[in-house]
């Protein structure tokens, strides 16, 4: 494996790197643009706030496909992903149903205010060097492509990083849905009293 071939022969690292297209640079700089832009305390619309969670999950499904695709582990490693993702967002959400302390919903302008937060830039940066390492491993051992063990394992860990960012994605929904409810006036009531007319009198 290539982290093994690292310790034991760490001067394999720069050859490694040199051989590393220009645009995965691109990439890894962008998503870490994206990453950093989550540190900080920010306002921002539901939609913008699901786009970075599809867009890992895009990355991850793309990561599986081109990995496994060619030699038939797409159908099974998909699976295995997709079982990963549900149990480790039914855990997370277990474990802390709701939004992050500070997290607020404003029902008026359908906005979010979200504290800023390292860990979708570490999130980011998983899935990241799961598909680097990946493209390195099967550059090197391209049999592997057709080991399915390998291709299980690298799906389940894909699986726990898009869990974990549906987890946060499900918790800001749920936090919406509840605010909505409660800022809904309720409906006054209609007199049912039918005005009298007066009378002439005799």
């Amino acid at each position: 494996m290539l982290l093994n071939l690292l310790i034991q022969q760490p001067q394999m690292l720069g050859p490694i790197v040199q051989n590393t297209p220009y645009w995965v640079w691109g990439l890894l700089a962008g998503l870490l643009g994206l990453g950093a832009s989550q540190l900080r305390d920010r306002t921002v619309s539901l939609a913008r706030a699901l786009a970075m969670p599809l867009a890992m999950t895009g990355l991850s499904v793309y990561g599986i496909a081109s990995a496994f695709g060619r030699a038939g582990q797409t159908g099974a490693a998909m699976g295995v992903w997709l079982a990963a993702a549900a149990c480790i967002a039914g855990l997370a959400l277990w474990l802390q149903p709701a939004a992050s302390h500070g997290t607020l919903y404003a029902a008026a302008s359908r906005s979010f205010y979200i504290p800023g937060s390292a860990m979708p830039l570490a999130l980011i940066l998983g899935i990241f060097l799961t598909k680097y390492f990946v493209g390195v491993e099967l550059a090197m051992q391209p049999a592997l492509a057709r080991d399915g063990s390998f291709a299980l394992q690298i799906a389940a860990l894909y699986g726990v990083f898009n869990g974990l960012f549906a987890a946060r994605s499900l918790r800001l929904w749920r936090l919406a849905r509840r605010s909505a409810a409660f800022s809904t006036p309720a409906t006054p009531a209609t007199p049912s009293a039918t005005p009298t007319t007066p009378t002439a009198s005799a």
